[in-house]
């Protein structure tokens, strides 16, 4: 078997959730290398949206920002952000959004805008950007995060974008009827919400990752399905073309 690392094992399980005809929304990091790397492989007609406004992206490296050039250069066409968002992601045309954050609860709330408390914070984050937007208006949302105490927390600091909220219903409560987080891929495990509770479940553990592993590294009792799978260790073809990104995006960022 080739040797892979627990972020390439991320990244690889995360580009196969998608299908070649999503409409993606995408975000920086983890979530745009795994798209990009669906892109590569078994999904070369999936099209792929970010918030600066970039439609049909096709990268050749990947983006530092939103407003990376990169983005503009290789779309089939950019809109203005007000379109972006009033027309094709309120208007229910995305099928997929990809997110991270810096913490997450078990129902799959994000925070990406304070750490600590919010008028005396540890640590002052980037925002919520597009991503409450994102969140509520795809038709469904996929979760790309390493595990960590740090980020799996108990209560977020702040609820930034809208997962199921307090669980159960409490999504549809607020007025949401897109589906909302149905998956979380993480370093060690795949995770998807129980039908009624919406709490996230393990249903799928990485290659050589136990359930200690899982339990150590998040901040609530986890809980698994009841016939939790192994996830298939990633291909050849798919580390090749996922490390030639990498590569290249190094050897570009380093002006080389």
């Amino acid at each position: 078997m080739t040797n892979f690392t627990p972020s390439e094992m991320m990244t690889v399980a995360a580009a196969r959730a998608l299908k070649n005809d999503d409409v993606c929304f995408v975000g920086i990091g983890a979530p745009s290398a795994a798209c990009n790397l669906a892109r590569l492989t078994h999904a070369p007609d999936i099209t792929l949206i970010y918030e600066s406004g970039t439609l049909g992206t096709a990268p050749n490296v990947l983006p530092l920002s939103i407003g990376d050039g990169e983005l503009c250069k290789t779309a089939l066409t950019t809109v203005s952000v007000p379109e972006m968002f009033r027309y094709w992601l309120q208007g229910g045309r995305i099928t997929v959004g990809f997110l991270g954050g810096a913490q997450l609860d078990r129902f799959g709330n994000i925070n990406t805008t304070v750490v600590g408390d919010y008028d005396n914070p540890k640590v002052r984050l980037p925002g919520g950007g597009g991503a409450p937007e994102i969140a509520i208006s795809c038709g469904e949302i996929f979760i790309t995060m390493k595990q960590s105490l740090r980020g799996f927390v108990e209560k977020l600091d702040f609820v930034t974008s809208l997962g199921h909220g307090k669980g159960g219903n409490d999504r549809a409560a607020h007025g949401v009827t897109t589906r909302g987080p149905t998956r979380l891929i993480t370093d060690l495990a795949m995770w998807e919400p129980d039908p009624v509770t919406k709490e996230f479940t393990v249903t799928s553990l990485h290659p050589g990752v136990t359930r200690d592993q899982i339990r150590e590294t998040v901040g609530w009792k986890a809980k698994f399905a009841e016939d939790v799978g192994e996830t298939p260790a990633p291909e050849a073809l798919e580390l090749e073309v996922l490390r030639d990104l990498h590569a290249r995006t190094k050897a570009a960022h380093e002006g080389k």
